[in-house]
């Protein structure tokens, strides 16, 4: 056995573990699909606040993901996955169990902090725990696992209706789909004490020793040694003390980074994806004859999802983010055009799910996983943690903006005599060209570039601060420390 084989398995291990957050955010986004109907009837919802009973956990996310940055680089980035364990199992075990929808909200909300908290946390941990080479595929598996949640959702739902009668899950299924969440959160729990805390941020903490000592286990003493260093030097160079606080704003540079990085987080949003993963049923409803179809059929929304992040995460290393999100883009552009003329038309069978595993697949290939890819790895050490936090910030506030308006769309009455719910879609086919072309214009390469050398990568593209020699510069010089030894 090499030792290079061995440090990638220590690598992939802990990135496991740290990704079991994955699966619950995964979990957690998907469960209310199946709830949701039933839950509307139990507490008799008007279209706003069913929209409310599900955004308000995107509401919490908001609050999770702005507070995420300063909490982590507080707290740690191990010990603030281990918190977040501890609100997602109050969250589901309090909202399985309520009588009153001021408490349901209040407990999904609680879990929408811990949501938000994870989703900028756990990639920030990934990527910083994971050698420059293997990055991409590093944080694939948390977006595998993720995607891996989503479908044991759709079949959870799926079973928990199968066979029982509407009474049944107006009364109890919906509080059953809650309530299995439960499972992955204390397999997360247990596991989150077996992860090493990030060695970036002991070096800010100037805890140099125990960074070396993790990055030693990771790749070798050369590796450590070299690592190490160049965290010193991006610190010493943006002119931070190790663990000082970022002041954003003041830097027109940072300024220039971290809306690139707010912009993808938000396009991510409005082009759609939530809508399926929240509202499959919902939406399926409008061209299928009963629940249980339309719950059937969400089952291959989720697989297609899950086998578009499979292959993205074996090839976004090396075909690159670029390339991957633009057509991406564009695929689901296309296919989202296909399900809205499927739905104006009245095109009944599974016609309408081919545009919507189409769309599904196009984003798992691309941005399901690259979104939050470059979220993680387009920040420099100087800002990463708090920029983190508002870029997943400025997704939850754009899903929190998507789920609500959606019912208020989809049950308009106006609307649906037109266009048979395709109104929605259109609006997100629309924003898939923008994505297109914003990609295109304001976003570099960043395959194989250490997060030490991101900042001119991603200024390189800018009129005013930027140079493409910078690009050919960092490629030619930068990542060779580290691919040399994990490759």
């Amino acid at each position: 056995m090499s030792q290079v084989s061995s440090n990638k398995r220590y690598v992939v291990s802990m990135v496991i573990i740290a990704s079991l957050s994955g699966i619950i955010l995964g979990y957690d986004a998907t469960i209310i699909s199946g709830a949701i109907d039933p839950l509307t009837k139990y507490f008799d919802l008007s279209p706003a606040m069913s929209g409310w009973a599900v955004s308000n956990v995107i509401f919490g996310s908001i609050v999770g993901a702005y507070s995420a940055g300063h909490i982590a680089d507080r707290m740690g980035r191990k010990l603030t996955l281990f918190f977040t364990a501890l609100l997602f199992i109050v969250s589901a075990a309090g909202s399985a169990l309520v009588t009153d929808f001021v408490w349901f909200v209040a407990f999904r909300m609680l879990g929408g902090i811990a949501v938000g908290i994870a989703s900028a946390v756990t990639p920030m941990y990934i990527s910083e725990i994971s050698p420059s080479a293997i990055r991409g595929r590093m944080l694939g598996l948390q977006q595998f696992l993720m995607v891996g949640g989503q479908v044991i959702v759709y079949i959870v739902n799926f079973s928990i209706a199968d066979g029982n009668t509407p009474e049944w899950l107006v009364s109890y299924g919906w509080r059953w789909m809650l309530a299995s969440e439960l499972v992955p959160c204390m397999l997360f729990l247990l596991f989150a004490c077996f992860l090493p805390e990030s060695p970036r941020w002991l070096v800010m903490r100037n805890r140099n020793e125990k960074a070396q000592a993790i990055l030693k286990r990771i790749s070798g003493e050369q590796y450590a040694n070299t690592v190490v260093n160049k965290i010193k030097e991006s610190l010493a160079t943006d002119g931070q003390s190790t663990g000082g606080r970022v002041h954003l704003f003041r830097d027109a540079k940072a300024r220039y980074i971290l809306i690139i990085g707010c912009t993808i987080a938000v396009l991510q949003q409005v082009m759609g994806i939530n809508i399926l993963l929240y509202y499959a049923p919902s939406l399926l409803s409008n061209v299928t004859s009963t629940a249980h179809d339309s719950l059937f059929q969400s089952i291959f929304i989720g697989l297609s999802l899950f086998v578009g992040v499979v292959l993205c995460s074996s090839i976004i290393d090396k075909f690159g983010r670029v390339k991957l999100l633009r057509w991406g883009a564009i695929g689901c552009g296309v296919s989202l055009l296909y399900t809205s003329y499927t739905f104006m038309t009245f095109s009944g069978g599974y016609w309408p799910l081919v545009g919507l595993m189409g769309f599904i697949l196009s984003f798992g290939l691309s941005w399901s996983l690259g979104a939050w890819l470059l979220i993680s790895e387009i920040f420099p050490n100087r800002m990463r943690a708090v920029a983190m936090g508002f870029a997943f910030s400025s997704m939850w506030v754009s899903n929190f903006l998507v789920t609500q308006l959606f019912p208020m769309l989809n049950r308009n009455v106006w609307l649906m005599d037109t266009m048979n719910g395709a109104f929605p879609l259109l609006i997100c086919a629309g924003f898939s060209f923008m994505a297109f072309w914003f990609i295109g214009r304001f976003l570099p390469e960043t395959k194989g570039v250490p997060l030490e050398y991101i900042e001119p990568v991603m200024l390189s593209k800018s009129r005013q601060f930027g140079s493409n020699d910078v690009v050919q510069e960092v490629s030619e010089s930068g990542p060779r420390p580290e691919s040399s030894i994990v490759s």
